[in-house]
Formats: C-alpha cells, structure tokens, sequence
C-alpha cells in the first residue's frame, strides 16, 4: 500500500482565488463525520491544464474543473476541510501544490503547508455525472429553489419529504 502511494506524483500552479473557489465549493460536499477517512478526502487529479477537485461520500458527489498548470500529471487525496482552511489563509498569489510519497505540499508566496496525502486506492469509484438537460440562469434556479424549499421537510425520518423535485421541460 505504502509503495503504490509513492507512485502518485503531482505538481500543479493555479492562480489562489481560483483554487480557493473550487476547494471551498467540493469541500462543502463532504461530510461532518464520515464513516470512513478517506470520505473526508478531496481527490486532486491533474491532467492536461486542468486540476479537477472531486468529494464523494457515496450518497453525494461534488466536481469542479479548474485551468492549472501541470507539470506532473496524477492524482491525490488530502483532507478536505484542511485544504479549504489553507486556501482561504493564503496570500493572493499563484499556489502551487506538489506531491512527494506521502506528502502534498501546498505552496504559494513565502508560505508552506504540508499535508498528509490519504490512501487513493481506497477511495470510491466516483459516480459517473448524468448528462445535461438543459441549463439555468444560476440566480434563476437559486430564486426558484428558495421559494419551494421552505416547503420540504426537516425531518430525516422520512427522508424521500425533505427533498425538492426539479423538472426541466
């Protein structure tokens, strides 16, 4: 186990606000308590120009692409919520993440982070994202959800009432 994480080699440069958007975004799928570690994980994969930043906890997923530049190309889990509070700590400068066996160091400016890299291979299969159906002006379907969400349930008994049906015609 411990030699298959060596393996994973990463090294990107994203501009700050555009790693603290999409980290911020992802982590906010991720669970208070997950049943397992790696649940509270951000997978990083970088590949061609683009860092993609995904969390799944096998009932919700979160993926968000964003332009990087790559020059080793992998993958690799670090906690989730820690990567969120570094990115909002950071100064406004280009961040640079980088892997080194079991370790991801987050760079940028005069500051240094390292974090513990969690196990990838341990880590769900992410559910394949269903195609779109339409689109949605986001102040739209912000506006529309908030009239009828005050209308779903809070009670988890009954899970199936606390949700919001969407139909796009």
């Amino acid at each position: 186990q411990e030699s298959r994480r060596r393996r994973a080699q990463v090294k990107i440069r994203v501009e700050r606000d555009v790693l603290a958007e999409a980290v911020a975004w992802a982590a906010r799928s991720l669970p208070a308590r997950p049943p397992a570690p790696v649940l509270a994980g951000l997978l990083l994969k970088a590949e061609e120009g683009t860092l993609s930043l995904s969390g799944f906890d096998y009932e919700v997923s979160a993926r968000v692409s964003v332009e990087a530049e790559t020059e080793e190309e992998g993958t690799v889990l670090v906690s989730g919520r820690l990567l969120a509070d570094i990115c909002r700590a950071l100064p406004n400068r280009p961040v640079e993440i980088s892997t080194d066996g079991v370790r991801a160091t987050v760079t940028c400016g005069s500051s240094r982070f390292t974090l513990h890299t969690l196990p990838v291979e341990e880590y769900p299969a992410l559910p394949q994202m269903p195609s779109a159906t339409g689109t949605v002006p986001g102040e739209v379907f912000a506006s529309a959800a908030q009239q009828v969400a005050i209308a779903a349930g809070r009670d988890d008994t009954l899970p199936v009432l606390t949700g919001v049906r969407i139909e796009i015609e």
